[in-house]
């Protein structure tokens, strides 16, 4: 199960488990996708009735041994202009709907002693201007991983996330387009000077909700050219 599967990261990953022979159920908004590669549901995740009872109709239907925490919402506000509604609406769809579509996998991943969990963070947990909502709701997706981790440690279930840097998705280019002052910032914080693609998101996530990765669990994988780790020394 993959939330926020449409579009960008979740688009890339949803392909690349398909192309290797998995099962994929994907959630979003829109559901009008023919090309999805795989079952594509619509539910408004921000609706907390709403996305309980998709999850609980989706855990009936389907023997899910992974889901992917990937749906997310931003509305940036600086310090002074924050709008305590908005805030909650952000922590509502970043952090709610994990809980719930992992709580509604779970038990059939108990069930059959093995199972993997991943929550979509964010390279801007490590701070960035106007997203005080949204970085923390991120971190809060790392707690979730870390403590998921410990309290699943011996069932066969692995807890991991990622925390993507700046991604040429959709969303992305419209908002940071071609020669832009937010395509410029942006990739000034990136040592490899350019941006990732969403495959090669995917690429890394593929490989935590597999066969080799069992060993691995309570862990954020930064994947952001170099990003969290300095600016480049050229």
């Amino acid at each position: 199960m993959i939330t926020g599967a449409s579009k960008g990261i979740g688009r890339a990953l949803s392909q690349r488990l398909a192309a290797a022979g998995h099962g994929v159920v994907g959630i979003a908004r829109r559901a009008d996708d023919r090309d999805f590669p795989g079952t594509l549901v619509s539910a408004d995740l921000s609706d907390r009735q709403q996305a309980d009872a998709v999850f609980a109709d989706l855990a009936r239907r389907f023997r899910f041994d992974g889901v992917v925490n990937n749906v997310g919402l931003v509305r940036p506000q600086p310090l002074g202009e924050i709008d305590l509604d908005s805030f909650d609406a952000v922590m509502g769809v970043n952090l709610h709907s994990a809980i719930q579509a992992t709580q509604a996998v779970l038990p059939n991943m108990r069930e059959q002693g093995w199972g993997r969990v991943l929550n979509v963070s964010s390279l801007t947990v490590l701070g960035m201007p106007g997203r005080t909502a949204y970085a923390s709701a991120k971190a809060a997706l790392v707690n979730f991983t870390r403590t998921w981790a410990l309290e699943l440690a011996r069932t066969g279930i692995t807890v991991n996330a990622v925390a993507p840097g700046p991604t040429e998705t959709e969303l992305f280019r419209e908002n940071n387009p071609p020669g832009s002052e937010g395509e410029a910032r942006y990739l000034a914080s990136v040592p490899m000077d350019r941006f990732g693609k969403p495959d090669e998101i995917a690429a890394a996530m593929a490989f935590l909700l597999g066969e080799h990765s069992g060993y691995i669990t309570g862990q954020t994988l930064f994947i952001d050219g170099g990003a969290s780790v300095g600016r480049a020394a050229f």
